[in-house]
């Protein structure tokens, strides 16, 4: 399958690039500039350097690929950005049976026990914008799946070093997200690219789809897990929000319990269940 990967150089796209490749599948991956180029390149996808909130340019690359997958995130204009992809492959992709995987995040379902990927959605402030560009893609003639991957952890990276690596203090203590309690859903890298690869290859779309490592686990155990003797210390939850700002906490403050069952309906079976493991064999490496 010839796919149209955006994001390939991003923690997502990057193991998602490396998992199309192995698989044998041909990936042409948006580029903007040539340091970016090489790196894509060398892992083995056909770079196509281009703006993908350009239109026609981005039209014209969709209609000569099979597939493709949204997983770039710019630092600012994210509602624009996405909402211009999206409405550019509502245009191409509509009625042709091409899929199209769109990247969400766990964050739009809001807090709860038992998230299910057919559920009730609760954005926070931070990714409200998100649902009237995924209702309208949903609504739309596309083949489209979009994929709302957990908290994403692997290879040193991601939101874990928010609670691996937070301020200490003056008596060493790390320092907690509010007081540690809310349990995030947790995905490893690698286990996503896994399930982005099954959303662009199963034999019909599958409408929201959650990567979840079937662990929900506490900030507050794996703070405890890595702090070892020293300890670890709450925090006000207005001290958490200005450390942050009020809308990055309270999404970090929501207390999220998703298992990914509809994945493992599928066939999906993480690889890595445990973040705390992985944590702790990291810093046993350094």
């Amino acid at each position: 399958m010839r796919i149209l990967l955006t994001g390939g150089t991003g923690y997502i796209g990057s193991s998602l690039l490396d998992t199309l490749v192995a698989s044998g599948h041909e990936v042409v991956a948006v580029v903007r500039s040539a340091d970016a180029a090489a790196r894509v390149r060398a892992q083995g996808a056909a770079p196509l350097e281009g703006e993908v909130t350009d239109a026609a340019w981005f039209g014209s690359a969709l209609d000569d690929v099979d597939a493709a997958v949204h997983t770039a995130a710019p630092e600012t204009g994210a509602e624009a950005f996405n909402s211009a992809v999206v409405d550019t492959v509502i245009e191409h992709f509509g009625g042709t049976g091409k899929r199209f995987v769109l990247t969400s995040g766990i964050w739009e379902f809001g807090a709860g026990e038992a998230i299910d990927d057919d559920g009730p959605l609760g954005p926070t402030a931070l990714v409200v914008w998100r649902l009237p560009i995924e209702e309208r893609l949903l609504a739309s003639s596309v083949d489209a799946t979009i994929v709302a991957p957990g908290v994403v952890y692997g290879h040193g990276r991601g939101l874990a070093s928010l609670i691996t690596d937070a301020p200490r203090t003056e008596a060493g203590e790390l320092r907690l997200i509010g007081d540690g309690r809310q349990h995030w859903t947790w995905v490893h890298a690698d286990d996503l690219a896994r399930l982005f690869e099954l959303a662009l290859t199963h034999d019909s779309p599958l409408g929201r789809l959650i990567g979840s490592d079937g662990n929900p686990t506490a900030v507050r155990a794996l703070a405890e897990a890595v702090a070892g003797g020293a300890g670890v210390a709450a925090e006000p939850v207005e001290a958490t929000r200005n450390r942050f700002g009020a809308a990055f906490a309270d999404a970090l403050l929501l207390d999220q319990r998703a298992f990914g069952g509809k994945a493992r309906a599928l066939g999906w079976a993480p690889a890595h269940t445990s973040v705390i493991e992985e944590e702790l064999a990291r810093a046993s490496a350094v």
